[in-house]
């Protein structure tokens, strides 16, 4: 009954403004500001907590960071296990019901579905692939070929055995209702591209000293001219600082840029020539958009956006960013320089999850 009370208690405002819903504040004696404890005297003089902060504030910033990080990175194992366990439970269910379905034991029926249909890999396909994949191969092409071999039986049998599963499931009508993790990484004024109201959100977290991001980047436009409306881009900063010494300044640059609606277009400089990021390559590269150089310059020296910056390591830190690239699909974690085709995937899933209204096929390629 006392909680009735209060509640009613409580007043609120409705009329032609904003609702507002608030008690009427007690008077109380303003409260003392906390005493910084001692940790070390010199002379009788005190060196408190918030001196020792303050020392080591640097540091202190850098262990939040990897705090917020170690937490974000073991909700998101967590989450594996979870679903790894329950594919695995599906799975196991899966081939017993069949195999007693088939009067058989699960191993012949591995073996009938799966390493009876397994074709060689033949001379043309073993060549195709090494010459795809040279540049990644450290081994002659001879001293390949038995891994190459190796790996494209592996992967036909992985084949096979997903076509088995994948008509085991429909068969037994499969429903999993453990759902993706997400993380909430959008900031609204952040550099955009695409409406906001499109059904799959992109929020890349990028370093424009980072080579893999240049690779990343062209990947992303990839994505966001093949479904056009259907995406909303949205970039946030990540310099790696400790092995990118350019990296801070020219996310600065970079949104020093956007502060003059050129964003996108010292983005593209900046990872055009990736060795020319010193405050002088920034300010030449300001000066080739047409930027108000005054304004650019006053920008950048005043570290305007610094803040910024540190707000997006924060927040990436949160979600279990470690390196760059990194980038969030409708709040799915998806790390490291994926090809167009792995991201796409991913946005397929996302539109096909939305109320059909708004999982239309995206654009033609």
């Amino acid at each position: 009954m006392k909680f009735l009370i209060r509640v009613f208690a409580v007043l609120c405002v409705v009329s032609g403004m904003s609702a507002i819903c608030s008690e009427k504040p007690l008077k109380t004696k303003e409260p003392k500001p906390p005493v910084s404890r001692q940790l070390a005297t010199i002379d009788g003089i005190a060196i408190t907590e918030t001196q020792a902060r303050a020392e080591g504030a640097e540091k202190l910033d850098s262990l939040e960071l990897q705090n917020l990080r170690t937490k974000a990175i073991a909700a998101r194992s967590e989450h594996e296990i979870l679903e790894e366990a329950v594919n695995s439970i599906i799975e196991e269910k899966l081939l017993k019901a069949e195999a007693e379905k088939q009067h058989i034991s699960k191993d012949e029926l591995l073996a009938k579905e799966i390493q009876q249909k397994i074709t060689e890999p033949t001379a043309e396909e073993i060549e195709n692939f090494y010459e795809q994949n040279k540049q990644r191969i450290t081994k002659s092409k001879e001293e390949s070929i038995p891994q190459i071999k190796k790996y494209l039986r592996q992967q036909r049998e992985g084949d096979l055995r997903e076509a088995l599963l994948g008509r085991l499931e429909k068969e037994h009508k499969v429903v999993r209702m453990i759902q993706p993790l997400r993380f909430d990484v959008n900031a609204a004024d952040r550099p955009s591209l695409g409406p906001a109201s499109a059904p799959v959100l992109l929020v890349v977290f990028s370093d424009f000293q980072c080579p893999y991001c240049k690779r990343f980047s062209a990947a992303v436009k990839e994505v966001t001219k093949e479904y056009g409306d259907k995406i909303h881009l949205v970039f946030r900063q990540f310099p790696l600082t400790n092995i990118h010494a350019n990296a801070q300044r020219a996310a600065e640059a970079s949104l020093c840029a956007d502060a003059q609606g050129h964003f996108w277009e010292m983005h593209d400089l900046l990872f055009q020539n990736q060795n020319s990021l010193r405050d002088e390559d920034l300010r030449s590269k300001a000066n080739q958009l047409g930027l108000n150089m005054t304004a650019f310059n006053s920008c950048l020296d005043s570290k305007r956006f610094g803040g910024k910056v540190n707000e997006d390591v924060r927040a990436g830190s949160a979600a279990g960013v470690e390196g760059t690239p990194a980038m969030f699909i409708n709040g799915r974690f998806l790390y490291g320089s994926r090809s167009a085709e792995e991201i796409s995937e991913i946005v397929d899933e996302e539109l096909a999850a939305q109320p059909k209204t708004a999982a239309k096929s995206k654009s033609t390629r």
